[in-house]
């Protein structure tokens, strides 16, 4: 069923509370739109309400990490992303203990426009050692990687959507920090593909989709989910220039700093030759539909079956 992780992140808090005692969640006054409002509800002396200071918020959560607790904070990715300072000082230095869930991420916040969208967020988090980011592609995996975010020892970013997301994983999904997992493989196992497409968070349903169409048409395109930014699957991008006429990248992010360029410097550490097609924002958001600023930005079903086949006799 189509959910947006956002609403599988709240609902995994409430589930994993009794397994966890010494998680708190942190909010900046949006508790509402991040879905921990519920969490808030039921357990009142485990929510902390900061009002809107980010800043105050990411520093508290370290002193609570310190203290012992598994604070989690909760915010729009581009709130979090923004307050790089705090992070940087008080979090990944520190190698505090802190989770951050960074809600309405990319393009597909929709109709709230540019201001509030985190197009920049993975680049910015990327840059500093020691933060595990993770960005679940539907309800499975978002509430596998929640569980493991709790029991994992060590400052996490965890990147959500407001739009809902198409279930891509089966009852056997098992969630598995830094490693890529095939989403959608085409037959003849044997035959050379295509293309392979690396996607993370809201843009593999379309990846997927694009790659059934492509498969109507005597295409082979297989589709990788791309949960953990960091640390990277270095080993399946190789692998896939060795296996691909070429790699395509689609991101609900800025071009720069996300999964294009971890799937580029994969490649160029390994001294491994293919043509990569990157597929993301080149500029800042603007206000529509989801779809509306999907299909804009290249990153529609559509629009990564043409990526996956263009000029491909070239």
């Amino acid at each position: 069923m189509a959910k947006a992780t956002r609403q599988a992140f709240g609902e995994a808090l409430l589930k994993l509370a009794p397994a966890f005692p010494g998680m708190v969640v942190l909010d900046a006054d949006l508790s509402k739109s991040t879905m921990t409002a519920a969490f808030a509800k039921q357990y009142p002396e485990r929510h902390f309400e900061f009002g809107i200071a980010e800043h105050n918020m990411l520093g508290a959560a370290a002193g609570l990490a310190f203290c012992g607790k598994i604070p989690v904070v909760a915010s729009f990715a581009c709130f979090l992303a923004t307050r790089l300072e705090t992070i940087r000082v008080s979090i990944a230095y520190s190698r505090a203990n802190v989770k951050m869930a960074g809600t309405h991420a990319g393009l597909g916040i929709g109709e709230d426009g540019a201001t509030q969208m985190g197009l920049e967020d993975v680049a910015a988090l990327r840059a500093l050692p020691g933060i595990a980011i993770v960005q679940p592609a539907d309800e499975a995996e978002t509430l596998q990687a929640v569980e493991w975010m709790l029991g994992h020892e060590g400052p996490v970013y965890l990147r959500l959507t407001r739009q809902k997301l198409a279930d891509v994983h089966g009852s056997d999904y098992r969630f598995r920090l830094g490693v890529a997992d095939p989403v959608y493989e085409p037959a003849p196992a044997e035959a050379r593909l295509q293309a392979s497409v690396f996607a993370t968070g809201g843009t593999v349903g379309p990846a997927v989709d694009a790659a059934r169409a492509l498969a109507q048409k005597g295409f082979r395109v297989r589709v990788m989910n791309c949960a953990t930014l960091a640390p990277f699957d270095d080993e399946a991008v190789a692998l896939a220039s060795e296996q691909s006429q070429r790699i395509v990248t689609v991101e609900d992010h800025n071009l720069v700093g996300g999964l294009g360029s971890a799937a580029c410097e994969a490649l160029a550490s390994r001294g491994k030759a293919c043509p990569v097609l990157r597929l993301g924002a080149r500029e800042f958001g603007e206000s529509g539909t989801a779809e509306e600023l999907y299909r804009k930005h290249g990153l529609s079903a559509d629009c990564i079956a043409e990526a996956c086949i263009r000029n491909l006799g070239a």
